[in-house]
């Protein structure tokens, strides 16, 4: 399907800029999309993408992830912070410790979903 209707000056025609505007006012704006891509980018690392792994077979202690990750807590406490300002994980403290789950635990159905079609 040929969309392309470029003018002799390179510019697209009085159609293809109604379309492309209509296009462009149904999509999220530029501060959503960049919110989203903070989200994603939350995931653009093995040890959280590990983490969100663990996590898929129910809460663990922070002390259970850092012996899963062989990591230092800073390092742990670190990837920890950012799964959580993303939305990805729940937490609750009990004494010292602090438990975490997945907010949505069908969130590694998702990406496997999402990768295996790349």
């Amino acid at each position: 399907m040929k969309t392309c209707n470029v003018s002799g000056d390179g510019k697209p025609g009085q159609d293809q800029i109604k379309r492309l505007k209509k296009i462009i006012s149904e999509i999220p704006d530029d501060d959503v999309l960049y919110e989203k891509a903070d989200v994603l980018k939350a995931l653009g690392d093995p040890t959280r993408l590990k983490i969100i792994y663990l996590l898929t077979y129910g809460e663990l202690c922070v002390c259970e992830i850092l012996t899963a990750l062989e990591k230092p807590q800073p390092t742990v406490s670190h990837h920890l912070n950012i799964l959580k300002k993303a939305g990805f994980l729940k937490w609750r403290k009990e004494g010292v410790w602090v438990h975490y789950s997945l907010s949505n635990p069908k969130i590694t159905d998702i990406l496997d979903e999402m990768l295996e079609n790349r």
